[in-house]
């Protein structure tokens, strides 16, 4: 099995369609060789809503059409090719439906649900890689579960247009996890309008907070942004190639966009090639600012690049 499914109902974990615990399904499958690749949706995904399971999803080895077409995380990212050493893959649900603020606070359930689930893997196999990947509030889950682990137990951490605020994510590196974890920050300015949203309707930990989208900035942390063309360039002279943007607005670009989850892969499962600090030392340290996207307006007389178009 390349990938078992667990759910958050509340701050407990169990298997996905059996309602019971989810410790026999790790115990048959933790010493299966190659890393151990977490992947965590994000808002309005539902476990078991027949519109809205990730299961049946972007976490499926072979997606459904619903609500929208999307490439299938775990067979993106290396699992379902019969290969021995392929890993393990935990497809982690949890209600994300409702207000966006109701979301948010069971995102952090599901983050002490998920470190139940992290804390079981890391004991069966110590010295075995455990790396998280996250979109949107899914972000907001691997933080919390930093809080709850121990230091080592979490390798890498990839944040995908991640919903969580800069004091959290500073206070979840700040941890015994979090200090020996690996936090890579993707963000775009296409994500622009959502973390706006996202600012306006949760409450901030601290005065003047802002969305991890506006930059991240800690010793064991580098920030992507995928619609910079200096990024892109510098990351296709490491050899991920990643295509060129074409929307200015849209929350799905960090794995929709072609190359995009190629290059967490290689994260995952390669990070001797991909090391940190030469990632920090090549990338852009800031940003661009916030609505800098949208406001790149052409005069009509000059043909808009296709990165550019709606």
């Amino acid at each position: 099995m390349a990938v078992i499914r667990i759910n958050a109902v509340g701050e407990t974990p169990v298997l996905h369609a059996r309602l019971r615990s989810f410790d026999d399904g790790i115990a048959r499958l933790a010493h299966v060789p190659g890393p151990v690749v977490i992947m965590v949706h994000g808002y309005k995904y539902q476990p078991g809503n027949p519109n809205h399971c990730p299961h049946r999803h972007i976490l499926s080895l072979d997606p459904q059409h619903m609500p929208w077409r999307a490439p299938s995380w775990p067979r993106q990212l290396g699992f379902g090719l019969g290969r021995r050493d392929e890993g393990l893959a935990v497809a982690f649900g949890w209600d994300a439906r409702g207000t966006l603020a109701s979301a948010q606070a069971r995102a952090l359930a599901a983050g002490r649900a998920l470190a139940q689930v992290v804390r079981s893997l890391h004991a069966q196999a110590p010295a075995r890689d455990i790396h998280i990947i996250g979109h949107s509030l899914g972000s907001e889950v691997a933080l919390e579960a930093l809080h709850w682990l121990p230091a080592g137990a979490v390798g890498r951490v990839i944040s995908l247009t991640g919903a969580s605020y800069q004091s959290r994510a500073a206070a979840a590196l700040a941890t015994p996890a979090g200090r020996r974890a690996e936090f890579f920050n993707v963000t775009s300015r296409e994500n622009d309008a959502f973390d706006f949203m996202f600012e306006t309707l949760t409450r901030s930990p601290e005065r003047g907070d802002r969305a991890i989208g506006q930059g991240f900035e800690a010793t064991n942390a580098v920030t992507l942004q995928l619609d910079c063309l200096d990024t892109l360039e510098h990351l296709a002279q490491m050899g991920h190639s990643i295509g060129l943007p074409e929307r200015r607005v849209c929350h799905w670009s960090s794995y929709m966009r072609p190359g995009a989850l190629r290059l967490y892969k290689r994260l995952l499962r390669q990070p001797e090639r991909t090391p940190l600090p030469l990632m920090q030392q090549l990338l852009p340290e800031v940003p661009a600012r916030r609505w800098s996207r949208l406001l790149s307006l052409r005069p009509q007389s000059s043909p808009m690049p296709i990165w550019q178009r709606i």
